[in-house]
């Protein structure tokens, strides 16, 4: 089933994975050609995996040569990196005879990897746009018009670069859902036609600022197919921008180190920035990660504004000209209200969003909810950043159940107290036997164990710090900072975080780090597989006693990324030749079945991004199969996975080195000439039945 096809993408650069720098300039500030913000000393996971793994590859490839010595047949172990032309001749003539064969709910003829500019999905299945940035979804919001943009009518359409993605249910509306969107950046060169990117215009600003932020919008099926298409004007439908109130709760809320000029109370903050991946609580509310926000703020010099990302100088959107809050100079805490979890209640329009510190502040990638087993919500975050952490929140109050506005308030808080925890890793081979190299431990495993190591508790009566040396409130504002100090493991950019709800293993998505053991930087260790990481992994964590709210847990590697011709790749044991190539795993979901569902960001195999269905038990765990590829330029985004329906963002269509609003290089989604815009596509089954069954 693996194909691989020759290259021959526009869409391939080496500075962020397989992005393109266009997209390192607007998604995250450049933030590969920065110093690595984390100078600790601290373990770097990737030492812990990359030994384990090649000693499993390893044995497995003995076994299969002993075998065919057995029958008097030969064998080669073929080289890493091999050619997409190689690896389509060798593999081709498995995909038809795989087409019906797979895990349940993964029983489609895998796509194969390509360049085509397009949503390639499985044969028998179809698709829509469900709906595209600018559309009207207020009252009173104009049509779109790319000549004519301004902020009162962007506030009042869909917004851009949607990321995640939720679709929540709307009792009472019957074939009618509640559509979530994130919308993470503004790419102003593929937006304004006549962009000058050193001067920026006011109203090109205020549009990026509309631009940003959130969307609910309540989205109508059709009855005989998987059509999703917006409803207009409906009350739920909601923007939140970069210029929207919201609410600080939590430990750090009045904290001196969040209040400014503007807000001496250091419980408000204007707009969400940069919001990436998120998650959907058990009581109905929605969480948003703030990513990058680091580069949205200009002339930064203090040594916590460096472990964060912060530039010294001007930024790329030179927003810093029209509003002072951009100005760490002028308004050197502004900066510390972003980089929270938000949480939003989509069911009721007037409710002020609200920052929760209790969880931390870093780059989060999203934010992922289990229930222990008494009712108290965990939520799981990874820190999108070379070498940086993954974290874990334990609530201390129950989930309330019922409707009720009492219920509902009480469930509003959860969120607020209990104790924040970060990971560290340790593999369980001895120091000596991790090179880096690919040397397998003597023990012939790649796993190991882990803790989880408490940094600040947040009560009704106040926080306490577990930290030594660190206040709580600067636990919850400099989190990065509190998880050097206990000396946490470095991670190759932990991003989504997703708990399986079937076994309640927890699946790490790791998207790469091509920085691993370059220079002085950190080299592999037990948890992550390859110096200079191209490709990215998935970690496997179990919780002890499968308890949400344990401190202890096992880790092993369900999956290396990359060709899988390399050796250096690992699909959970399964035959690398009936998998698909895939590259810098990133957003991850579930389906009801168990099999966990993969975007990618940046492939570096020179194929576009896509979404991938991998089983996570049984006799196929690891068999991992293509569902979508991406248009020119594009990554897959905020994957919703449901019996008879796919959802997913195609965010920054046409992000491509050179391209312009006046010469788009993508003619997805209206034609050739047009100007691109990101959108949200639904796929389903022709025949109406499930997905992949």
């Amino acid at each position: 089933m693996r194909i691989q096809l020759p290259i021959v993408s526009v869409n391939n650069d080496s500075h962020h994975g397989g992005r393109a720098a266009l997209t390192c300039r607007f998604r995250c500030g450049d933030a590969c050609f920065h110093e690595v913000p984390n100078t600790t000393t601290n373990p770097y996971v990737g030492d812990v995996i990359a030994d384990a793994l090649s000693r499993r590859t390893v044995m497995r490839a003995a076994a299969v040569v002993t075998a065919a010595t057995a029958v008097g047949a030969s064998a080669t172990v073929a080289a890493p990196e091999a050619s997409a032309a190689e690896s389509a001749s060798a593999t081709a003539a498995t995909s038809t005879r795989h087409a019906s064969r797979g895990a349940r709910g993964l029983r489609f003829e895998p796509v194969a990897p390509n360049t085509a500019d397009t949503v390639t999905v499985p044969d028998g299945y179809a698709q829509n746009v469900v709906i595209r940035w600018g559309e009207p979804i207020l009252r009173g919001a104009p049509a779109f018009d790319p000549e004519n943009q301004t902020a009162e009518s962007q506030s009042k359409q869909f917004g851009y670069n949607n990321d995640f993605l939720a679709l929540l249910p709307l009792p009472g509306e019957r074939n009618r859902q509640i559509l979530v969107a994130n919308h993470e950046y503004t790419d102003e060169v593929l937006m304004f036609r006549g962009y000058d990117a050193a001067n920026p215009t006011k109203q090109q600003v205020e549009v990026a600022w509309a631009a940003h932020g959130l969307t609910a919008v309540v989205v109508e099926g059709d009855r005989r197919s998987g059509k999703l298409t917006p409803v207009p004007r409906h009350p739920l439908n909601r923007r939140v921008t970069a210029t929207s109130e919201f609410k600080v709760t939590g430990p750090a809320a009045g904290s001196d180190l969040l209040k400014t000029s503007a807000d001496p109370t250091g419980t408000k903050v204007l707009g969400t920035l940069n919001n990436c991946s998120g998650g959907v609580t058990p009581w109905g509310t929605t969480l948003h990660g703030e990513e990058n926000f680091n580069q949205y703020f200009a002339n930064a010099t203090r040594a916590t504004d460096k472990r964060y990302g912060l530039g010294t100088g001007a930024t790329e959107r030179k927003w810093e000209r029209f509003d002072k809050r951009f100005d760490v100079a002028q308004e050197p805490n502004e900066p510390h209200r972003f980089g929270f979890v938000v949480e939003l209640d989509p069911y009721d329009p007037t409710a002020k969003p609200r920052k929760r510190t209790a969880l931390g502040r870093f780059k989060h990638e999203g934010a992922t909810v289990r229930l222990t087993d008494d009712g108290r919500p965990v939520v799981y975050s990874g820190d999108d950043e070379r070498f940086d952490y993954f974290y874990k929140f334990i609530g201390s109050k129950r989930m309330k159940k019922g409707s009720s506005r009492a219920v509902r308030e009480h469930n509003l808080s959860l969120l607020d107290e209990g104790t924040l925890y970060v990971a560290k890793l340790t593999g369980d081979s001895p120091a000596i036997e991790i090179d880096g190299s690919g040397k397998l431990p003597a023990d012939g495993e790649f796993d190991g164990s882990g803790e989880w190591i408490p940094l600040a508790t947040a009560t009704a009566k106040g926080a306490v710090s577990h930290v030594e040396g660190m206040t709580a409130d600067e636990v919850f504002v400099f989190t990065r900072l509190a998880g050097d100090k206990v000396g946490a493991t470095k991670m190759d950019r932990p991003e989504d975080i997703e708990p399986n709800p079937h076994t309640g293993k927890v699946y790490v998505a790791l998207t790469n780090n091509s920085n691993r053991g370059v220079g002085a930087n950190a080299k592999a260790d037990e948890a992550n597989p390859r110096n200079a990481n191209k490709h990215g992994q998935i970690l496997e964590l179990t919780e002890r006693w499968n308890r949400a709210d344990s401190k202890k847990f096992a880790w092993t590697l369900f999956l290396v990324a990359g060709d899988p011709s390399d050796p250096a790749t690992y699909f959970a044991g399964f035959p690398k030749d009936d998998v698909s190539p895939i590259s810098c795993p990133d957003n991850v979901a579930f389906d009801s079945y168990g099999n966990l569902w993969i975007s990618t960001d940046g492939n570096a195999l020179g194929n576009h991004d896509g979404l991938f269905g991998v089983a996570t038990r049984g006799d196929r765990r690891g068999e991992l199969k293509q569902f979508l590829t991406m248009p020119n330029g594009a990554e897959t985004c905020g994957p919703v996975i449901q019996d008879r329906r796919v959802l997913v963002a195609v965010q920054h269509p046409g992000e491509i080195d050179g391209a312009t609003a006046e010469k788009p290089l993508s003619a997805w989604p209206d034609g050739a000439g047009k100007i691109n815009r990101p959108a949200v596509v639904a796929v389903w089954r022709k025949d109406g039945c499930d997905i992949g069954v």
